[in-house]
């Protein structure tokens, strides 16, 4: 039986607190069961920046990252045992046309498990994470998903882990306020831009969607959303995910076909 062609998806990943908060975890369960079980998972996480591209852990994740500092103790031992998926290296590496650097021995960062612990609760999706090349161009960034874009057919998910708006400095983190009119229209700039769909917007987001530097005042959490549009590109479009916390922080979520 040919595997199920599955769908590209981009995580908005969020706080650490998305951990306890029951109400956003069946969102993300009932997205989970939506999407459905793909043979494995390609990850990508803002959190993790190398110069060339790189892959983890091939084997059991059974070291995480806790790459966050003064939240609940009892996150610092949850667990998440995904199996590895040491053969997606190799189709990877075909689809590229060229070898990976191996950093075996790299867990999954935050970007990842946080939300998976929720989107998977049973840790049972063979798990692939790959490094953002740090210094490779928006293009290339957009180029490196359309190059991927075989192994969804191949029953692989593709996910980009990121935020659609990512400014530590003007979160609230005491409540929900209001947005302010930046983080509003960046969002639905990027609707639109993705909905249309523009290339040259996104490609040129810096230049083209309101108030860039205020909704990313570095580019770390945006980029992946780069290589996720490259790999969706020309599918449906819509967002399972949506609305805002801690003021300005966009929890919008995105998935192609």
């Amino acid at each position: 039986m040919e595997p199920k062609a599955m769908p590209v998806l981009f995580f908005t990943h969020g706080a650490p607190f998305l951990l306890s908060n029951q109400a956003q975890g069946a969102q993300w369960r009932a997205w989970g069961e939506e999407v459905g079980v793909p043979k494995a998972a390609l990850v990508f996480s803002a959190h993790w920046e190398t110069e060339d591209l790189t892959h983890g852990e091939v084997g059991v994740h059974q070291d995480l990252i806790y790459d966050f500092y003064g939240f609940d103790p009892a996150f610092y031992e949850l667990a998440y045992p995904a199996p590895g998926a040491p053969d997606l290296v190799l189709s990877l590496e075909k689809c590229l046309g060229q070898p990976l650097k191996s950093a075996n021995s790299r867990g999954l960062d935050h970007g990842v498990w946080v939300p998976l612990y929720h989107f998977w609760p049973g840790a049972q999706i063979p798990i692939l994470q790959v490094s953002m090349p740090q210094n490779w161009s928006n293009q290339r960034l957009f180029d490196l998903g359309q190059a991927m874009r075989p192994l969804t057919q191949a029953g692989v998910v593709i996910i980009a882990s990121g935020a659609v708006t990512h400014n530590l400095r003007q979160i609230n983190w005491s409540g929900d306020s209001p947005p302010e009119a930046w983080a509003k229209d960046f969002d639905q700039w990027s609707v639109q831009a993705l909905c249309q769909p523009d290339l040259d917007a996104l490609l040129n987001w810096e230049q083209n969607a309101p108030s860039p530097t205020l909704s990313h005042p570095t580019p770390d959490h945006f980029r992946p959303l780069l290589v996720a549009a490259g790999a969706g590109w020309e599918r449906p479009v819509h967002f399972p995910i949506e609305g805002f916390e801690f003021g300005n922080f966009s929890r919008r979520c995105m998935q192609w076909g």
